[in-house]
């Protein structure tokens, strides 16, 4: 994929948040769509305003079975998973498959059809951090183990299949360690905490914050993040990149700018800390800037009034 060039993309998990945001995106630049999702945690509402487009297709599989498509393609965009962590636990071995199985599988076919490769892969990788802001020279501390490792470790594989797949068979992979992202077409049982306090607020109901409400997270709004995603597709950087905000902000502070915004009279309820609950998230994104221009632009304040908007329109 070259510049702005008409490309033929495939991208699994397309019926996803953020996958569903980056086909709207993909298709405005004048791109061809073919979006695969098994719909596990994904939703046809989110691509439903794409299904009459000449230039989209839909395929309804899981990419941990073998993957047949008879037509070229330019770039295979592996964002298939669950990614909360209600549908993680609530799916664990299915999370496993993906990322590894799946992650096989749209390698190969990349391999097959001689194309470059992307993975969604996550800020996860790096556990509960021992170090703030990360960097992605930082190698994580993660319980392999724990509840969370069913996502943390199809990650860190996915990572490490992909980057075998580039050093043996010399193909073309990036990947985008993706940070907390927020926006329009999260699902209202995401169970993430900005769904989680928005719906929460808009229905008066006390705002569930885990433990002391300490723990810090760094928001970056949907359309800043594709578009980072888009930077480095068309970028010649193999190696893992973040893409996220820098802006860190408490959880309990984030409950209490969501009532604001929302004008809601809820309370805040708190309730115990899950299991292997990283206490910092923070991207260092000093690559990002310096290899592909890129940085958020769409502030928390403004991010959250767009988010609100949108979950009363559907609440």
């Amino acid at each position: 994929m070259k510049g702005n060039a008409a490309s033929k993309v495939l991208i699994t998990g397309g019926a996803g948040f953020i996958g569903s945001h980056l086909c709207r995106l993909l298709i405005e630049k004048g791109h061809h769509i073919i979006c695969v999702d098994n719909l596990i945690t994904g939703h046809l509402d989110n691509i439903s305003h794409l299904m009459q487009d000449p230039n989209f297709r839909f395929i309804q599989q899981d990419v941990t079975k073998y993957i047949d498509i008879d037509e070229d393609i330019d770039y295979v965009l592996h964002f298939a998973s669950p990614a909360s962590p209600i549908d993680y636990l609530r799916f664990p071995i299915q999370t496993l498959k993906v990322g590894s199985l799946g992650t096989h599988n749209a390698l190969g076919l990349a391999k097959a059809k001689g194309t470059k490769f992307m993975l969604a892969s996550t800020s996860e990788v790096y556990g509960d951090p021992l170090v703030n802001p990360q960097p992605e020279s930082y190698w994580g501390n993660v319980n392999p183990i724990g509840p969370r490792g069913v996502y943390d470790e199809s990650k860190r594989f996915a990572e490490a299949i992909t980057l075998a797949y580039h050093r043996t068979h010399k193909m073309d992979t990036k990947i985008a360690r993706i940070f907390n992202t927020y926006g329009p077409l999260m699902r209202v049982d995401d169970g993430r905490a900005i769904p989680n306090f928005i719906t929460q607020a808009s229905r008066g109901e006390p705002l569930t914050v885990y433990g002391e409400g300490t723990q810090t997270r760094s928001f970056c709004y949907i359309d800043d993040l594709v578009d980072g995603i888009y930077k480095l597709m068309l970028s010649d950087l193999n190696e893992p990149v973040n893409l996220g905000s820098q802006d860190e902000i408490t959880i309990l502070e984030l409950a209490k700018r969501i009532v604001r915004l929302s004008g809601s009279k809820s309370e805040i309820a708190f309730k115990p800390l899950p299991t292997d609950d990283p206490k910092v998230r923070r991207p260092d994104i000093s690559k990002a800037k310096k290899e592909l221009n890129w940085q958020p632009k769409v502030g928390l304040e403004e991010g959250l009034k767009k988010t609100i908007e949108w979950f009363r329109q559907v609440l």
